[in-house]
């Protein structure tokens, strides 16, 4: 994590493990900033009913990465909130672990929105995910 990090943020992430669905997920943050960020997740566990990834479980995994990053933007006391997220699901994977990478593509004042790009094993592309965060003041 960056040294400079809201110790606010800090501890809300140690404490809640990142959140109870990350963790059920089994989501792991691998790296943080509000530039870029890094987690992988298991596909076992997070499969649909015929053995795929489900498109969710891609959508959680860029939303928990996209929501950090826009809160880590945000800085000491204000906060980051979700206004609109969407995915291309471009390939299946039905085992193994999944890699999100989270870039900034905006950090404004108001607004943030991050590209987060989710691979498989093999550095394929599965799934594209958009998301926009609104940054307030508490």
């Amino acid at each position: 994590m960056p040294d400079d990090l809201d110790p606010e943020l800090v501890a809300r992430l140690v404490e809640s493990g990142g959140g109870a669905l990350t963790q059920k997920m089994g989501i792991e943050f691998l790296e943080l900033s509000a530039e870029k960020s890094v987690a992988t997740m298991p596909v076992e566990g997070n499969t649909q009913v015929i053995g795929l990834l489900h498109g969710g479980a891609h959508v959680v995994l860029g939303e928990s990465l996209g929501s950090i990053s826009s809160a880590i933007h945000a800085g000491p006391g204000r906060y980051a909130v979700g206004i609109e997220i969407n995915a291309t699901h471009s390939r299946s994977v039905t085992s193994g672990v999944v890699t999100g990478t989270c870039t900034a593509l905006v950090l404004g004042r108001t607004l943030a929105t991050h590209e987060i790009v989710i691979r498989d094993d093999e550095g394929r592309r599965l799934s594209t995910v958009r998301m926009t965060n609104m940054l307030r003041d508490r």
